[in-house]
């Protein structure tokens, strides 16, 4: 069974919480605090495998949770951090977060992604010692870890697409190039699955061919099973538009043409400005005639017509060389850019209590935002971007503000609910 669309539920692993301990040993009097930090959750990491060809896994399973992180414990010591949760997925699979469409991740490419960030451990009694403050009886809970509902949908990738209507010999074509095995028969809807092909045209170059199933008229709109596989004809970098020219079946392969143009343009505006060659199929069957009137017809287009028989593999070879010599003139197959989270969606997530406290104990700011905690979960320190946005977050909350009123020094220690960093103007 093939299936090219999911939707499960990610969620990373909450950090351990800090320890509330005091150091006791004998003839060591007043041994202070020494309570461990909390260790981090396990991540959502999504990671490609050659393995899987379809996303039926996830029609049984639709939910993905990583582990918790380990609590701290006495003597400084802190939690283990949890493993991330391994997620795998075809090549080819398309991330969205369901409530939004944003693309979370594109799943082209050997690269592991991180989806869902693990929360950071609760910080132990030890780091909130103060010479006023010697044995404080508190620590911080471990932060939750990111949650999301995503979309899975798997694209292709393929350098080139075979499309045209039902029964034009597209599995025919396909399985005389390259070393595919698609059922072939003689009635529509034969090919209910796309289907991939390697084209080796010599020992260093070879392309990706797939066989695009289910076209007919009013596919963009959902008819037949054409909107199902539209999808994968995205990241084609060039069609191969495959005609019955011996009208066989009594359709007019010119109106086949158009329909078919139509429709990939009605599922998606960049399909019409594609590359593509016409495959004049069942030349075999054709009077010279129907092949004249076809070819004057697509040359009027500026596109490159070949005559072709898949059945007596007449023309498959120069079609084949043709596709390689235009593959070698265009880009990379393409590859979607995760999209940043909207200002709007950061922004709601702050609510609408935006109070805070600052205390100053031994030259450290301890700053209080309760509703700040779910902004610090999508911050990445070693990211610039991200951190640029946390700081707009304190300026435009007035925290920034109310630091310098207290008379803040660059290089003195800010600790905003357990993240501690030093101030720089």
């Amino acid at each position: 069974m093939f299936v090219d669309q999911a939707k499960i539920k990610i969620k990373a692993g909450d950090g351990g919480d800090g320890a509330v301990s005091f150091h006791r040993e004998k003839y060591v009097a007043a041994g202070g605090p020494d309570g461990g930090d909390g260790g981090r959750g396990g991540d959502v990491v999504f990671q490609v495998d050659d393995n899987f060809s379809t996303l039926i896994d996830f029609r049984y399973k639709r939910k993905y949770v990583a582990e918790r992180g380990q609590n701290g414990s006495a003597r400084n010591c802190t939690g283990k951090s949890a493993p991330p949760l391994i997620v795998k997925v075809p090549r080819g699979t398309l991330v969205r977060d369901a409530n939004t469409g944003r693309i979370m991740a594109d799943m082209s490419t050997d690269e592991p992604k991180v989806l869902a960030r693990g929360g950071q451990g609760g910080k132990g009694n030890v780091h909130f010692a103060t010479s006023t403050r010697q044995i404080p009886k508190f620590a911080k809970p471990g932060y939750p870890g990111e949650e999301f509902e995503v979309t899975l949908e798997l694209k292709l990738l393929a350098d080139v697409g075979l499309v045209g209507f039902p029964n034009v010999g597209k599995s025919t074509l396909i399985s005389v190039v390259s070393a595919a095995k698609p059922k072939i028969a003689n009635y529509h809807f034969t090919t209910l699955t796309p289907v991939l092909g390697v084209v080796r045209t010599d020992e260093e170059r070879s392309f990706v061919m797939a066989d695009i199933p289910g076209l007919i008229e009013g596919a963009g709109d959902g008819v037949g099973l054409g909107h199902e596989f539209l999808r994968h004809v995205e990241r084609c970098r060039l069609i191969v538009h495959v005609i019955d020219v011996s009208g066989i079946e009594g359709r007019d392969p010119k109106e086949d043409f158009d329909i078919i143009n139509a429709e990939l343009a009605k599922f998606n505006e960049e399909l019409a400005e594609r590359p593509q060659i016409v495959a004049a199929n069942k030349a075999d069957m054709a009077t010279e005639e129907q092949i004249e009137d076809l070819r004057s017809f697509i040359e009027a287009k500026g596109l490159p017509f070949y005559c072709i028989s898949a059945a007596t593999t007449q023309g498959t070879k120069e079609l084949v060389m043709k596709i390689a010599e235009v593959l070698e003139t265009l880009p990379p197959i393409k590859e979607y850019e995760a999209e940043p989270i909207p200002q709007a969606e950061l922004d709601e997530m702050l609510g609408v209590d935006k109070k805070f406290t600052i205390e100053v104990e031994d030259d450290v700011y301890y700053v209080e935002a309760p509703w700040i905690q779910p902004i610090m979960r999508t911050v990445d320190p070693d990211d610039y971007s991200s951190l640029q946005y946390f700081q707009r977050v304190l300026i435009n909350s007035g925290i920034i503000a109310k630091l310098e009123e207290m008379g803040v020094k660059e290089g003195d220690t800010v600790s905003i609910e357990g993240f501690e960093f030093d101030f720089v103007y």
